[in-house]
């Protein structure tokens, strides 16, 4: 069975070394050393734990759901060196927006999916939902991204073009936590 609950834990303990924490909109959480992604709840360990949980795919339709299945690579990648943790929460404004205007602003004004396809499969993505697990959470969603070093450059342009997007306007807050895998001496 595949897990589907997982936290994002920072502290002094887990196999990425974070490099930044960066605000983007409102306010970061606290810099730590370590990140570690566990499989189950871990809450409370650390200096700041995270919780969400995997889920089916949400706003696809059949055909773009089998695209990105069939272009996106597995996480764990040896040659991914590289991790970007992004916490997001979204205004109030965009969950009173019922689930089909929601779609129309992330894919046929927005174009999120036909963006993201672009850095496939250089770059492998999961998306953690955190409002299924109660509406106290401190975000709506934990996006996890790895990759190797040379794509960096790919994903920072994915980056500026979703955030200049219309469905930007519907996030309150998002940081980044850019974090590396200790592989030797040069990384």
């Amino acid at each position: 069975m595949t897990e589907r609950l997982w936290t994002f834990a920072a502290g002094a303990d887990g196999p990425w070394r974070i490099t930044e924490v960066r605000a983007v909109i409102g306010e970061a959480l606290a810099e730590a050393p370590r990140l570690d992604r566990v499989a189950g709840d871990a809450a409370g360990s650390g200096l700041w734990s995270l919780r969400g949980i995997t889920s089916n795919e949400r706003y696809v339709t059949r055909d773009e759901k089998q695209t990105l299945t069939a272009a996106s690579p597995p996480l764990g990648r040896s040659s991914a060196a590289c991790a970007v943790l992004i916490p997001i929460r979204k205004s109030t404004a965009w969950w009173a927006l019922a689930q089909d205007e929601r779609r129309a602003i992330m894919e046929e004004q927005s174009h999120h999916i036909a963006h993201g396809l672009r850095v496939l499969p250089a770059v492998a993505r999961r998306l953690h939902h955190c409002r299924d697990l109660s509406p106290d959470e401190p975000f709506d969603f934990l996006t996890w991204f790895e990759f190797a070093p040379e794509h960096e450059a790919a994903f920072d342009a994915l980056l500026d073009v979703l955030r200049a997007s219309p469905e930007w306007a519907y996030v309150e807050r998002e940081f980044e936590v850019r974090a590396r895998v200790d592989m030797g001496p040069e990384n």
